[in-house]
């Protein structure tokens, strides 16, 4: 498993991490509360969500043979989407 980690500046951080939260609950499984979330994706792949008052933290665990890059790209797009009015947000993310 390919772990890829992302720090996202942002002071709405709760509000995006429980519109994911919800959002991909009608597809995968998931656990969240204002603070923290859990999407666990179809291929076993993951998605923990951590929020405070200026960063939304991201780790983004990737099961062998799947496009990490793509996986990315489908995590930041979702919550670029979420916040249209301060978007594009910065991801930085980086191997763990």
């Amino acid at each position: 498993m390919s772990v890829s980690v992302a720090r996202v500046p942002t002071a709405l951080a709760s509000r995006y991490l429980q519109q994911l939260a919800k959002h991909w609950s009608h597809k995968m499984t998931v656990t969240f509360s204002p603070e923290e979330a859990t999407i666990e994706f179809p291929d076993g792949s993951r998605l923990d969500m951590r929020a405070d008052a200026e960063t939304l933290d991201l780790a983004l665990s990737v099961v062998a043979g799947a496009d990490i890059d793509r996986m990315r790209a489908v995590v930041s797009g979702h919550l670029d989407r979420f916040a249209f009015r301060e978007a594009p947000l910065t991801f930085d993310w980086r191997e763990a």
